[in-house]
C-alpha cells in the first residue's frame, strides 16, 4: 500500500502563485508515476501534470494544455515528496487537487490509470 497525503492548498489572488506538496509512504518507489489531478464542481477528475519514475528513459512529464507553461512538477525521491509549483493562477483554477500514484514507468492520463490517491487539497483562486 501507498500513502499520499497533500497540502499546501488555500485561498489565492488571481496571478499568485502556490506550492503543493504531496508526501508518500508505504511502498513507495522511484520507479512509480506520480500525478496531480484537479476536480472542480460538476466536473470530472482532470489529469494536469504527471512525473515518470527514474527508470522511465521516454518523456519525463506531462501537462495538460490549461496548465502548461504555468504549473510545474517535480519530485524528491530521496523524501518521497512531489510537488506542484503553480504561478499565474486563474480563476478557473480552483479546485480540489489531488496526488495520484502507480507503480509502473509511463505517464497516463486517465484518472482509471492510478491505483493510489490522497485526500485532495483545495485551492481557491479569486479576484
Amino acid at each position: 500500500q501507498v500513502q499520499l497525503v497533500e497540502s499546501g492548498g488555500g485561498p489565492v489572488q488571481v496571478g499568485g502563485s502556490l506550492r503543493l506538496s504531496c508526501a508518500a509512504s508505504g511502498r513507495t518507489s522511484s520507479t512509480s508515476v506520480m500525478a496531480w489531478f484537479r476536480q472542480a464542481p460538476g466536473k470530472d477528475r482532470e489529469f494536469i501534470a504527471g512525473v515518470a519514475g527514474i527508470a522511465w528513459y521516454g518523456p519525463r512529464t506531462d501537462y495538460s494544455d490549461s496548465v502548461k507553461g504555468r504549473f510545474t512538477i517535480s519530485r524528491d525521491n530521496a523524501n518521497n515528496t512531489v510537488y506542484l509549483q503553480m504561478n499565474n493562477l486563474k480563476p478557473e483554477d480552483t479546485a480540489v487537487y489531488y496526488c495520484a500514484a502507480k507503480m509502473d514507468f509511463s505517464i497516463h492520463r486517465p484518472a482509471s490509470a492510478y491505483n493510489y490517491w490522497g485526500q485532495g487539497t483545495q485551492v481557491t483562486v479569486s479576484s
